[in-house]
C-alpha cells in the first residue's frame, strides 16, 4: 500500500513504486488500484508535457463550477466525482520477470483533481500466473 500526498501535484507518478513492487515477483499481473471516489489511476507519458494535457483535458470536461448535483465541498466538487468515468480507479499491468511489460514511454500514475482531500492510498496486489 502506498500513501500519497496529492496537495502539490495532481498528476504522481507511481511507475518506480510499482516496479519496486513487482520486483520480487515473477510472472503474472499487477493491479494498481485507488479506493477513492474521486481519483484514478492512468498509463501516460509523463514528463514531456503530456501530465499537464492531461489536467487541462480533465478541467475542460470537468469544469469546476455549481453545475453538479452532488454540491458540498469546494466550488465544483462534483466534478470530482465524475473524474472516475473517465480516469479508471484501477490499472492492470502485465510482469515478467519481476519487471512491468510497460512501453518504453509509459508511465502508472495517480490522477486526483479533488482539492478537499489531498490525502490518497494506492493498493498494490499481484496475480502470479
Amino acid at each position: 500500500m502506498l500513501d500519497i500526498d496529492t496537495t502539490r501535484r495532481r498528476v504522481v507518478d507511481l511507475t518506480d513504486a510499482v516496479r519496486d513492487f513487482c520486483r520480487a515477483r515473477q510472472d503474472g499481473l499487477c493491479n494498481v488500484f485507488v479506493p477513492h471516489a474521486t481519483a484514478g489511476v492512468a498509463i501516460i507519458e509523463t514528463g514531456a508535457g503530456s501530465d499537464d494535457d492531461l489536467l487541462d483535458t480533465l478541467e475542460r470536461l470537468l469544469p469546476r463550477d455549481d453545475r453538479y448535483r452532488h454540491a458540498h465541498g469546494s466550488p465544483g466538487h462534483g466534478a470530482d466525482h465524475v473524474l472516475p468515468a473517465l480516469v479508471s480507479p484501477s490499472v492492470t499491468v502485465p510482469v515478467q520477470d519481476g519487471q512491468p511489460l510497460l512501453g518504453t514511454w509509459q508511465s502508472v500514475v495517480l490522477v486526483d483533481l479533488n482539492r478537499d482531500n489531498p490525502q490518497r492510498t494506492v493498493r498494490l496486489s499481484f496475480l502470479g500466473s
